[in-house]
C-alpha cells in the first residue's frame, strides 16, 4: 500500500514538473521598448520598429529563441526622453519583460540608459551614436552604430581630395549633432580644410534664415548640416531660398529617408549624406560582387521579408540597425542558454561577427569598434553610394551647381 502511494506520487510529481516545463516553455519571451512612433524623431521611429517586427517574425518562423516565442511589446514615447524613462521603467518593474530592445536617438537612448543600467538589463543600442552615451562607465549598453564623430569622414576625405579648402557646419544643440559636428570639425583640420563657420541652434528651430545669412558670408566650400529629419529638410530649402551655393554639401540623419528626396524634389540632387547601411549594399559592385552574405550576412532575406511584411515601405539604415541591434541580442541569448542579465551582457560583450548591418564588435565600455560608415549622393532621384571608393556604385557628381543653374 505504502509502495503504492509513493509510486503515485512520484507521478503526480513527475506530470507537474512535465505541466510546468511545458508551461514556461510555451511562455514567450517578452521583449519590451519605447520608439518614437510620434514626434520629431517619427520618421525614423517607425522605420525601427517595422524593423524590430521583421527581426520578431523571421525568429518566430524558425522556432523562436530557446524553444520559446519572441514577443515584442513596445510604446510611443512621443520623441521625449523622460516619456521613454518612464516607460522603460514600467517595462521592467511592472510588465516584468525578459530583455530590451533600444529606442531611437542619442537623447532618448541616453536618458533610457540610466534606467537599464540600474536593472542591470543589456541594451543593444541600434540607434544612438553619441561616444558620450558609452563613456559613463556603464556596463549595460552596447553600441551598434558608428560613433558620431565619424558621420562627415566621407565628406571631408571627398572635399579634401577634390582641392576643396573652406568648410561650414550647421548643428542642433543637442547630444548627437554636437558630437558629429565637432567631429567634422577634427576631421576637416586633419585633412587640410578650414572651418569659416560653425552654427548652432537650439532643439525645434524651424528659421533657419539668420544662420543662412552668416553662412553665405563666409562662402564655405562645403556645408554640412548635423541634424535630424525635421531639420535637415528645412535647412536644404532655406539655403535655397537664402541662395547658399557650395561645391560640396551632406547632413547627417534624414537624409537617407525616401521621404526627404519627396518633400524637397530636385533640391535633394547633388546632396551627400553619411549613412550606416543602405540596401544599395546588396546590389553594389565593385570590381565584382561584393561578398555579401560575408559583410552583411542575411541583407537579402531582410530586404526580402521587409518588402513582404511591409510592402512599399522603403528601407533605410535606421532599419537595418534596428534588425542587427535584434540579430545581436537574439544571438547572444542563445548563446548564453538563458534570460539571466550577467550571462547575456557577458555573450553580448564577446559577440565578434558580422549582422545584416555589417560588422560588430565593441569594447569594454560598449562602445563600437568595427562599424564602417558609407557616404551616398542623390542622383536622378535616386541615392548611390559614393564612398568609400571600393564600394562606389558610381562617381559623385562633382561639383555641385548653383541653385540658379539647376533645372
Amino acid at each position: 500500500m505504502k509502495r503504492a502511494t509513493a509510486i503515485g506520487a512520484l507521478v503526480v510529481l513527475v506530470a507537474a514538473l512535465y505541466l510546468t516545463h511545458g508551461a514556461q516553455a510555451q511562455t514567450p519571451i517578452r521583449i519590451g521598448g519605447s520608439l518614437s512612433l510620434t514626434g520629431t524623431y517619427s520618421e525614423p521611429g517607425q522605420a525601427q520598429e517595422r524593423a524590430y517586427r521583421v527581426c520578431v517574425k523571421q525568429a518566430n518562423d524558425r522556432g523562436g529563441v530557446l524553444g520559446r516565442t519572441v514577443e515584442f511589446v513596445v510604446e510611443d514615447d512621443r520623441s521625449d526622453p523622460g516619456t521613454a524613462a518612464s516607460i522603460y521603467e514600467r517595462l521592467m518593474t511592472k510588465d516584468k519583460v525578459n530583455a530590451v530592445f533600444s529606442p531611437y536617438s542619442s537623447p532618448i537612448t541616453d536618458a533610457v540608459a540610466n534606467v537599464t543600467e540600474q536593472h542591470r538589463m543589456p541594451m543593444v543600442a541600434a540607434a544612438a551614436s553619441a561616444t558620450s552615451i558609452f563613456r559613463k562607465g556603464r556596463k549595460f549598453i552596447f553600441m551598434v552604430v558608428s560613433p558620431a564623430e565619424s558621420y562627415f569622414e566621407g565628406l571631408m576625405e571627398v572635399a579634401a581630395k577634390r582641392g576643396l579648402k573652406t568648410v561650414a557646419v550647421i548643428y542642433e544643440d543637442t547630444i548627437f549633432p554636437k558630437a558629429s559636428a565637432q567631429g567634422m570639425i577634427d576631421l576637416a583640420k586633419r585633412h587640410g580644410l578650414r572651418v569659416v563657420a560653425a552654427e548652432t541652434y537650439p532643439a525645434k528651430t524651424t528659421d533657419f534664415s539668420a544662420i543662412m545669412k552668416r553662412i553665405k558670408a563666409a562662402n564655405p566650400d562645403v556645408v554640412a548640416a548635423s541634424s535630424y529629419f525635421n531639420d535637415t529638410v528645412a535647412i536644404v530649402r532655406q539655403m535655397k531660398e537664402a541662395d547658399v551655393n557650395p561645391r560640396m554639401a551632406g547632413v547627417t540623419s534624414g537624409g537617407d529617408l525616401p521621404k526627404f528626396y519627396e518633400l524637397l524634389g530636385r533640391s535633394a540632387e547633388y546632396l551627400y549624406g553619411a549613412t550606416q547601411w543602405a540596401p544599395e549594399v546588396v546590389k553594389v559592385r565593385a570590381g565584382g560582387v561584393i561578398p555579401v552574405t560575408r559583410i552583411y550576412p542575411g541583407a537579402r532575406q531582410f530586404v526580402e521579408d521587409h518588402e513582404k511584411q511591409f510592402p512599399g515601405v522603403a528601407l533605410s539604415y535606421q532599419s537595418a540597425g534596428a534588425f542587427g541591434a535584434c540579430q545581436i541580442l537574439l544571438e547572444s541569448i542563445r548563446r548564453a542558454g538563458s534570460l539571466d542579465h550577467e550571462k547575456l551582457r557577458a555573450e553580448i560583450v564577446k559577440f565578434d561577427g558580422n549582422t545584416v548591418y555589417g560588422a560588430f564588435r565593441v569594447d569594454p565600455d560598449g562602445f563600437q569598434i568595427a562599424h564602417k560608415m558609407l557616404m551616398f549622393q542623390w542622383q536622378d532621384g535616386k541615392k548611390v553610394i559614393v564612398w568609400p571608393e571600393e564600394l562606389a556604385a558610381v562617381p559623385a557628381r562633382f561639383p555641385t551647381p548653383a541653385w540658379s543653374k539647376r533645372p
